[in-house]
């Protein structure tokens, strides 16, 4: 199995950002549980290659060249995949991925999970995704998928397929018992939205 991780290229201004990232990689790793990322060496991207790579566990990063040549690869990965794109960097890993977890990040964290997310509502995969909250730093993500919710842009059954992940054990526990949804279009349209003639 592999957890394709998504997260920050920065630490963040608190040391339980880096910390936990750390133990998920360290986590992962005692579990058996290989890790696909962005391949870089730096922020929370860095820490989570290391903590798993200091258990002996796999890691592959993907990375475009740009990045590459940029020096900001990780040297020491079981594997760097580099590819022309960053739409090939993000099909390399969800092709290799068996789940997926967002730590705390930024632009970018936000932009690949939701992608994935938006992809297992459209049943372009049917693999689980989860957000890993340090000490609350997702909360108020969460909270606007909730106005989302009751303001009738998410369905509820969609809402409640995106995991809340607190440690290594919690993501585990959270993706073994996760089953797909229901495709979002599923039974037919929107009744909201008239029929094309």
């Amino acid at each position: 199995m592999r957890v394709a991780v998504f997260a920050g290229s920065a630490s963040g201004v608190s040391p339980r950002f880096r910390e936990a990232a750390t133990e998920l990689g360290r986590g992962l790793a005692r579990a058996g549980v290989g890790i696909v990322y962005g391949g870089g060496h730096v922020g929370l991207m860095g820490a989570v290659a290391d903590g798993c790579l200091a258990e002996g566990g796999e890691v592959i990063g993907v990375m475009p060249r740009s990045l590459v040549e940029r020096e900001i690869a990780h040297r020491g990965l079981t594997d760097l995949q580099v590819t022309e794109t960053m739409h090939e960097r993000k099909a390399a890993m969800a092709a290799q991925a068996d789940a997926f977890v967002a730590l705390p990040g930024g632009a970018g964290t936000l932009e690949e999970l939701f992608e994935v997310w938006t992809w297992q509502h459209l049943a372009i995969h049917a693999k689980p995704v989860a957000v890993l909250d340090v000490d609350g730093f997702w909360r108020p993500l969460l909270d606007a998928l909730d106005t989302m919710t009751a303001n009738g842009f998410l369905k509820p059954a969609l809402r409640a397929t995106l995991l809340l992940a607190h440690d290594s054990a919690s993501l585990l526990a959270e993706t073994k018992a996760w089953r797909p949804p229901a495709p979002k279009w599923e039974g037919g349209l929107d009744p909201a939205v008239p029929p094309l003639p």
